[in-house]
């Protein structure tokens, strides 16, 4: 008879998966439960302080795993992402959406939003690879403990990603300072700039008044000089 593993969300906020023998615990502490055991009895458990999306991803990570091992899994249907669309084709359209959405961010403050979705400490999608580079490092060590090489390049990645997080802490808020420039449109600017009608009059009659003279003997005519009379 098939062991069943029961994975629900309970009313408190928490995570908590009950049932299962010895390997069906210990694919739950792989997949990031904690095991607690007091008056509720033994059981498996997710933080409440935990995001529900992440709690539906381990939840629904650790359901795939004990399947794989011929359990039986209960899983709470407002945990199972199985549903959706396929994980490669969904993380492609959230990023192209986030390219597209700071290519087209019209102001600083636009920019840091989107950028948000990518710096962010706890949520963002490079605090997101840097998790996926450790998991992935973690589980060659578990699959070949030989493999130590393979397994410390994935932990170099995830190093590297760490220290790009680090060059970025309060980025968004910087962003959000950014002054943006009024659109050019043409002839505003030309506008704006030029002197007004009564101004460029004064500038006339300045320049007429500053100019030099000419001496009075240029203005007088001399005599004039006919025929004599005769």
């Amino acid at each position: 008879m098939p062991i069943t593993v029961t994975i629900a969300a309970e009313p408190s906020g928490s995570v908590v998966a009950r049932g299962g023998d010895s390997l069906a615990q210990s694919l739950l502490d792989h997949a990031g439960f904690a095991f607690a055991n007091d008056w509720y009895g033994p059981r498996h458990r997710l933080p409440t302080s935990m995001a529900r999306e992440e709690q539906a991803a381990v939840a629904s990570h650790a359901a795939e795993m004990l399947r794989a091992a011929r359990y039986t899994v209960d899983l709470d249907p407002a945990l199972d992402r199985t549903q959706a669309a396929p994980a490669e084709q969904s993380l492609d359209d959230h990023l192209l959406q986030l390219i597209d959405q700071i290519r087209g961010a019209r102001s600083g403050g636009e920019l840091g939003d989107a950028v948000g979705r990518l710096v962010h400490p706890e949520h963002g999608v490079l605090e997101r690879v840097r998790e996926a580079l450790e998991a992935a490092g973690e589980q060659v060590t578990d699959l070949d403990d030989e493999a130590h090489q393979l397994a410390d390049r994935f932990a170099v990645a995830a190093e590297f990603v760490t220290a790009a997080e680090g060059e970025l802490p309060g980025v968004g808020h910087e962003l959000a300072q950014i002054r943006t420039p009024l659109p050019y449109l043409p002839g505003v600017r030309e506008a704006a700039v030029a002197p007004s009608p009564a101004i460029q009059a004064g500038a006339v009659r300045t320049a007429a008044s500053a100019a030099p003279h000419p001496p009075a003997s240029a203005c007088v005519p001399g005599p004039q000089t006919g025929p004599r009379a005769r």
